[in-house]
């Protein structure tokens, strides 16, 4: 989806870090419950995610932890794209199944407690629904910080929080090709990226054919 500019087969493409620092400011944004009820959902433009807003009232789900996590998003998720293995696509898919999440369930809001449970969750489905090889919930549970049966618990929950709706149009992933582009503009204007329905260019080679030789090497690190 997004070019990347001298970044070698292992670091984290440009674009996953913006959707950290993104991520990031929402459930912060969102830490402080809204008085006199929760304003638009801004320009139509931008989807709904962006402009979700607490609420004095919220719905307490497996989702929610009982104290914000000391990883930063940022960093929870480098350890996600490092050892997962997970499709540069699976990352803007996992973000279009939390947009239609927060639609579907305003009262569960993406805030410090639930940004690293839906995060994990949202790729977790999103590589099984788009990669041909993917890690169980074993792995990824680990890979989280958190235990099988709770992963397990919170895909459910996920899932039906979707109402199954999983699949993502062409059409559908340009349109949030083109809004992450420009709020990455927004962010960073004296750099703009060009954001296509790829992570690569034509002429770079992506990194994911060399996920499969280092799988075992990331399993032994995780595993020490």
């Amino acid at each position: 989806m997004a070019e990347l500019e001298n970044e070698g087969p292992h670091t984290m493409p440009r674009f996953v870090g913006f959707l950290s620092s993104l991520l990031q400011r929402v459930a912060e944004s969102n830490d402080t419950p809204v008085r006199g009820g929760a304003g638009g959902l801004g320009p139509p433009h931008r989807h709904h995610l962006l402009h979700q807003q607490q609420q004095q009232q919220q719905k307490v789900t497996v989702f929610h932890g009982l104290t914000k996590p000391a990883i930063t998003v940022r960093s929870y998720l480098e350890r996600i794209f490092t050892y997962a293995n997970c499709s540069p696509s699976c990352y803007v898919v996992a973000y279009i199944y939390l947009d239609r999440f927060s639609q579907r369930q305003p009262l569960v809001t993406l805030n410090s407690l639930t940004v690293h449970r839906l995060l994990v969750t949202s790729i977790m489905v999103a590589a099984k629904f788009m990669d041909d090889v993917c890690y169980n919930n074993a792995y990824f549970a680990k890979v989280g910080g958190i235990s099988t049966l709770e992963i397990n618990f919170l895909e459910r929950d996920f899932l039906f929080g979707l109402g199954f709706r999983l699949n993502v149009t062409p059409a559908a992933f340009q349109s949030y090709c083109s809004l992450l582009q420009r709020e990455m503009c927004l962010e960073c204007p004296a750099s703009p990226l060009r954001l296509h329905c790829f992570f690569f260019s034509d002429e770079e080679p992506p990194a994911h054919h060399h996920h499969h030789q280092q799988q075992q090497q990331h399993q032994r690190q995780l595993a020490v």
